[in-house]
């Protein structure tokens, strides 16, 4: 498993509409897309913390593959997406070690 995260910072007053393009954007691009597991987008519980979106992949040549996709180029492009409600953002990858993860 491969695993790519986004923290993304979003004045308060832009938080809604974000929310609602993000969650448009999930469902218009991401179905379908090769190797995703799943995507999720956490929500902050305090105005200084950022929104984090979560995509779990089968291998990072699947996420590299995805950011390489038209459709991904599609749902980030800067007028028409999320990105124009985005002050900043820092994206993080992750693989997992099996050793490290408790399933209860």
């Amino acid at each position: 498993m491969f695993i790519a995260t986004n923290r993304l910072f979003v004045p308060a007053d832009r938080a809604d509409e974000f929310e609602a393009r993000f969650r448009d954007n999930m469902r218009a691009y991401l179905p379908g897309v090769p190797g995703l597991r799943r995507s999720t987008l956490l929500r902050p519980t305090r105005p200084d913390q950022p929104y984090v979106s979560i995509n779990e992949f089968e291998s990072e040549d699947d996420f590299r593959a995805w950011v390489a996709s038209d459709s991904f180029k599609e749902a980030h492009k800067r007028n028409a997406g999320i990105a124009r409600h985005v002050t900043g953002n820092a994206v993080e990858t992750f693989q997992p070690s099996e050793d490290l993860v408790l399933t209860p």
